[in-house]
């Protein structure tokens, strides 16, 4: 690896948070499909399911509450994901400064790895509820039964009904979900980085092209990893209250029963259509911000 530009925890948070709204914006409509497939009821015996998959999901959610019917529930995601990304990357900035002697070392791939779990711990305070929040927009109107006005009311809703515990439900799972998979997220854009930097050059002169791919393929490894979880999690968190009551056990347990261990990988293909557009948009606004940063702020 080649010598790089000391790491600023603040520009991280910064550049991260710009990011994140990029990643939404190019994501959500796959995230709502991935949801809604996850979520679908199993058909009873002689019916047929719901949704037969990925396309057809979008072709109903098109045809039926048109472009619109794609980004339900997106302003929990805009608000939650500016300040997520935000602390996801401070906290991948910050993990990799504390592993660092001197400003010039080089980390090592594992070390990469750790800052990159740190980030997850970081960001669970803020994804848990907003995940939860999000989820049961995004299957309400799927079934036709519209409980929640919007994402305040919502929290509102949870709020009167079990107080703080029921809308940061799901926490365990959204932990067990993101510190693996940011670590395998960081390390894998930082890989790919070093690997498609010409020789001579630097990692911050980068192509376009190369970073879109870098970015796209580091979300491509994330979600390797937890889609897993991210079904049990989506499963939890939609359930009525006490229906599990010893958690993802239960969960897992329902789900290999009635389903088989294939529906771990539920809206596998959502999810890999949508992690590479989303997350190549995510670290090309980053990139982008972060040069910005370092050109009016270069001592920050």
């Amino acid at each position: 690896m080649s010598k790089q530009q000391p790491i600023s925890p603040l520009k991280n948070f910064f550049a991260g948070g710009f990011g994140g709204v990029c990643l939404v914006f190019a994501g959500h409509p796959l995230d709502t499909i991935k949801v809604r497939l996850q979520t679908q009821p199993k058909p009873r015996p002689g019916e047929s399911a719901l949704y037969r998959g990925t396309f057809d999901c979008f072709k109903k959610t098109l045809a039926k509450e048109g472009l619109r019917g794609l980004y339900k529930g997106m302003a929990a995601p805009i608000i939650g994901v500016t300040p997520m990304f935000a602390v996801c990357f401070f906290g991948f900035g910050l993990g990799k400064k504390l592993q660092q002697k001197t400003p010039d070392d080089v980390l090592t791939y594992p070390q990469l790895f750790a800052a990159g779990m740190l980030s997850g711990v970081f960001t669970t305070a803020i994804m848990a509820p907003g995940e939860r929040i999000k989820c049961l927009l995004q299957i309400q109107q799927a079934s036709g039964e519209v409980k929640y006005a919007g994402p305040m009311d919502c929290v509102k809703q949870l709020y009167r009904e079990n107080g703080i515990r029921s809308i940061y439900k799901g926490t365990a799972l959204t932990l067990m979900r993101d510190v693996p998979a940011s670590g395998m997220y960081f390390m894998t854009y930082e890989w790919l980085k070093y690997s498609l930097t010409p020789e001579g050059k630097s990692p911050t002169e980068l192509s376009v092209p190369s970073i879109l791919f870098a970015g796209g393929m580091a979300g491509i490894f994330n979600w390797a990893v937890a889609i897993p979880p991210d079904v049990l999690k989506s499963r939890f968190q939609t359930a009525p209250e006490g229906k599990y009551p010893n958690g993802f056990r239960d969960v897992l347990r329902e789900l290999i029963r009635e389903e088989g261990i294939g529906s771990l990988y539920k809206g596998f293909t959502a999810v890999m259509l949508r992690a590479f557009p989303a997350n190549a948009a995510c670290f090309l606004g980053f990139e982008v911000a972060m040069k910005f940063l370092n050109w009016i702020a270069p001592n920050l």
